[in-house]
């Protein structure tokens, strides 16, 4: 039988059972406060020492604050609580129960909750309220946003061992954090520079050696044609199209028979081919082409215009040209223009297919097409490295902690 006051995976050494408490008989739990109105220029200073943390703050550098862009005056101060030194906090608004430190001096909004004095390991509380935070849902409405407050904190029970377990779970946790953020560093870096070749080999500002011939300008029509096929096929994956991602997978779309008007919908893709989405979205705003690389077939709406290129002519260098955002210039005259449907952007098959691009010879083309390739595939990589170390952290947080 499992003991639930011990946690599936400990560190060697330690068999004592875990102490249940509440949060607030283990640290002076107060709200952050903030100077109203807030918007008013005078609670601020840029040339404060004191930061101000806001909600933003929290999401853009995961709990772990170490610069803040807004500063707090010495009259806002007053109107705040000023941490001068390392505390952690808690969320109450937006972000609802993300964990955070502050290890600079900081103002802290009314949206935070701040461990005063605490009697535990700040890191491993860190890491217990991260593993914990999807249970305070618990507290809110469907539908609703979760309302957490001091009362509610303070009566949360937790079970937490001696004071050399903490450190220890803390520490571990601590290197597996900083492990992920080496990584997420890594990604955004290659991601940035993907973005700077991007601009500067289409703009023909680098070239490859060897290449000094002038690119081309060629309408879209003119090295590429329609595909418009579709077999009847329903036992294929089914995709939309994201503007960050790629493709995004639908296959559990369809289920048993589906009918004829429902084919009708869907283009059958094969590898290499392309879709352009002609309209307006939050997935993909108009103007990105995809090409289809991970699938032999499959069927993509027919709302996309879907096309393949035409021989000489690299399907991978259009998608590349098309994440450039060169061809934006075309493509903006024709919604200039009055391509709208029901308030949409609606850009048809045939405009699009008469916008103008610049090629270099095939073989320039090939070559452009290999290098980004190998980028892309070096960028999957890595971050596929940096989804299993966070899948590892998850699985670390549920069998360390009870």
């Amino acid at each position: 039988m499992t003991d639930k006051t011990m946690p599936a995976l400990r560190f060697r050494g330690f068999y004592d059972a875990w102490e249940q408490r509440k949060l607030g008989d283990l640290a002076n739990i107060v709200r952050g406060a903030s100077p109203r109105p807030i918007q008013d220029p005078k609670w601020f200073d840029k040339e404060s020492n004191i930061g101000w943390l806001r909600i933003s703050d929290v999401t853009e550098q995961n709990g772990r604050i170490y610069h803040l862009d807004q500063h707090i005056s010495k009259l806002g101060q007053e109107k705040t609580r000023v941490l001068t030194e390392p505390h952690l906090l808690l969320s109450i608004a937006a972000t609802v129960g993300k964990p955070l430190v502050n290890y600079i001096k900081t103002g802290v909004h009314d949206g935070f909750l701040i461990f005063l004095d605490p009697l535990f390991e700040r890191e491993f509380m860190f890491q217990w309220l991260e593993m914990f935070r999807p249970q305070w849902k618990k507290y809110g409405q469907p539908g609703s946003q979760v309302n957490l407050n001091s009362e509610l904190i303070r009566n949360q029970d937790i079970l937490i061992p001696g004071n050399t377990e903490q450190q220890k779970i803390g520490s571990f946790f601590k290197q597996l954090d900083n492990l992920i953020t080496q990584n997420e560093r890594k990604v955004n870096l290659l991601k940035q520079l993907k973005q700077a070749y991007l601009q500067k080999i289409f703009s023909q500002e680098l070239r490859f050696a060897g290449f000094s011939n002038a690119w081309k300008e060629r309408k879209l029509k003119d090295v590429t044609e329609r595909v418009r096929s579709n077999d009847g096929r329903m036992d294929l994956p089914t995709l939309t199209m994201s503007a960050s991602s790629g493709w995004l997978d639908q296959k559990d779309r369809f289920s048993g028979d589906i009918s004829g008007n429902e084919k009708k919908n869907y283009t059958l893709l094969k590898k290499g081919e392309l879709s352009y989405n002609h309209g307006n979205s939050k997935l993909a705003k108009y103007g990105v082409v995809f090409s289809l690389k991970n699938y032999e077939e499959a069927l993509v709406p027919r709302v996309y215009h879907s096309f393949k290129a035409l021989a000489n002519t690299s399907a991978d260098f259009i998608e590349y040209m098309f994440s450039t955002k060169l061809p934006d210039r075309e493509l903006g005259k024709l919604v200039s223009s009055g391509a709208r449907m029901d308030g949409l952007l609606n850009i048809n098959y045939d405009d699009f297919m008469n916008i103008h691009i610049t090629f270099p010879n095939y073989e320039e083309q090939i070559l452009m097409s290999a290098f980004f390739r190998k980028l892309d595939n070096t960028i999957a990589l890595h971050q596929q490295k940096l989804n299993l170390l966070k899948k590892q952290k998850q699985a670390f947080l549920q069998k360390m902690f009870i």
